[in-house]
């Protein structure tokens, strides 16, 4: 699923390692996810929303079909 974790992660000026503590995953969770290799379950990104504070929708577009 496409993320714009990675900006979001900028403008906060965080790194993985601090974006995962926050959230009480481990880095390679919050890498996994930036390089769209893993789709969180909605309870971690309702922790990521909520820590960045955003709405989920503006850190994944799931790209659905129309």
């Amino acid at each position: 699923m496409q993320n714009s974790l990675p900006d979001l992660r900028d403008r906060h000026d965080l790194s993985q390692g601090d974006l995962a503590a926050a959230v009480e995953v481990s880095r390679q969770t919050i890498n996994a996810i930036e390089r769209e290799r893993y789709d969180p379950s909605l309870e971690l990104a309702l922790k990521l929303a909520q820590f960045l504070d955003c709405h989920i929708e503006d850190i994944f577009d799931p790209e659905l079909d129309q």
